[in-house]
């Protein structure tokens, strides 16, 4: 497992399956099993019991993808792209969008 180029707070495009083209912000990253899960993306519905705690009944919740099924989203446009790196004067490292030269994360 290579280093992951997607991030927690990250806006990203899902490029296939049955949501293909929504955009969303990444929740959660499990490097793991190399999944991201996404606000508002592929959802599904979970039946909960009744606890002392929760009401219970029919949920809907975000389920995890798989992280070659999203790209980044292009700060510019917000279209899909690839993500480079790059270092600032400063020498800090960043992430830099292929598509339009902007700088992902400041």
């Amino acid at each position: 497992m290579a280093g992951l180029k997607i991030k927690t707070k990250d806006k990203v495009v899902v490029i296939s399956g049955r949501d293909k083209g929504k955009t969303g912000e990444v929740l959660k990253v499990i490097a793991k099993d190399e999944r991201v899960i996404v606000r508002g993306v592929n959802m599904v519905t979970k039946h909960e019991r009744q606890t002392a705690q929760s009401q219970g009944g029919i949920k809907e919740i975000e389920a995890p993808l798989h992280i070659s099924n999203v790209a980044h989203a292009d700060p510019k446009t917000g279209k899909p792209t690839r993500v480079g790196y790059k270092f600032l004067a400063d020498g800090r490292k960043v992430r830099v969008a292929k598509r339009s030269g902007e700088v992902i994360d400041l």
